[in-house]
This record gives structure tokens, C-alpha cells and sequence, in this order.
């Protein structure tokens, strides 16, 4: 922890010298963000999904796999596997907390699919709640409404099968210290506007 410190009590009190020194300090804990996520990743690994056959780790090591054996790049593979990091502390609106963390280092249709593949994929189950199922049709003119629908389809809804040869964490590794170690924001791979192929 660095000795140097604040001397305001209230944001509105600090001044620029004082904003700029923690615009300093911050940037060691911004650039072990991936550090971070690994390790809720490796979390993820002891948390069974209750009633499932597999962990919510192996369910995310599946989603990432068959990503990168369609030949997808490193945003929709890294997005795959971190689909539902936000489980553990929002599982009811997971999708969305897990589309804001990674929402700044990917492009801006892989943090759209994200954040809405929870609707998409009730198509797989909802009815059997007497819920709407087609309740992703609300999006249907959204240009990432195919990629959504795409994502659940090959890589979501299909990965609870614990006989599937997944790759393990270890292999994604680098893709996510890539994608983190990115510039925050950076226009050019935010692309706001490009809807990316899911796979080449």
C-alpha cells in the first residue's frame, strides 16, 4: 500500500496534483486485472452449477474451446470463456456484469452478445417455466441479433456435457492477459458500429 495519500475527506475537495498522484497509483492494480479475473476464473472452478453435471469453470473452459476450435479470434474465445464471470456475485443479472468486464477490451458487438445472451438463452428453456421463450425477438433489428443468437447456439447452450475434451485454463491464459492488456476504451478495438464474424 503507498504511504502517500489524500488530504481531502470529500471528492469535491481534491485537488489536480491530488488527482493526478491516484491516477498514478492506480495503474499497478488496472494492469493486474488479469490477474483478477484468472483468479475468479479458478473460484469458478470450486462452485458447482448446482443441478449440473459440470462446474461453472469447466462450463466456461467448454464455451471457449469449441470458440477456438470454430476458429473464432481472441475476443469471441475470451468472451466465451468469461460469459459468466459474473455469476458469483450477480446471478440474476450475470449477463450484464460479465459484459462490463469486459466491455472496455473488446469489441463493442462481443460485449453486446454478453450482455444479452441470458434472453437468448431462454429460447432453450424458458417455455418449461411457462415464460416467453422467443423473448429475444425484442431484438430482432439489432444488428448483433444473429451473433447472439449464433453464440448460444454453438457455444453456450451446448457446453454442459462433462465428457467433452475442453482445454484447460491454463491454455487461455494468454489470450486474457492480451485482451486486459489492452487500452481501455481504445477506439480502434471498441469498433463501435462493426459487427464481427464469430469465427473467420
Amino acid at each position: 500500500m503507498s504511504t502517500k495519500t489524500v488530504s481531502f475527506t470529500q471528492m469535491k475537495d481534491g485537488t489536480k496534483e491530488e488527482y493526478l498522484m491516484l491516477h498514478e497509483l492506480e495503474k499497478p492494480f488496472h494492469a493486474m486485472t488479469a490477474d483478477r479475473v484468472m483468479g475468479e476464473m479458478r473460484r469458478a472452478g470450486e462452485a458447482t452449477l448446482e443441478g449440473y453435471q459440470i462446474t461453472r469453470l469447466q462450463h466456461g473452459l467448454q464455451s471457449a474451446t469449441r470458440a477456438l476450435r470454430d476458429g473464432a479470434d481472441v475476443d469471441w474465445v475470451v468472451a466465451a470463456l468469461l460469459h459468466d464471470i459474473g455469476d458469483g456475485l450477480a446471478p440474476q443479472n450475470h449477463d450484464r456484469m460479465s459484459a462490463e468486464v469486459i466491455r472496455p477490451f473488446v469489441r463493442w458487438d462481443v460485449s453486446w452478445v454478453i450482455e444479452h445472451h441470458g434472453i437468448f438463452q431462454m429460447l432453450y428453456y424458458a417455455h418449461h417455466y411457462g415464460w416467453d421463450r422467443n423473448a429475444r425477438d425484442q431484438f430482432k433489428d439489432h444488428p448483433c441479433y444473429n451473433s447472439c443468437a449464433e453464440f448460444c447456439e454453438r457455444w453456450d447452450q451446448s457446453a454442459f456435457d462433462p465428457d467433452y475434451d475442453m482445454l484447460p485454463l491454463e491454455h487461455f491464459e494468454p489470450m486474457v492477459r492480451e485482451v486486459f492488456g489492452r487500452k481501455a476504451y481504445d477506439p480502434d478495438v471498441i469498433r463501435e458500429g462493426y459487427v464481427s464474424p464469430l469465427t473467420a
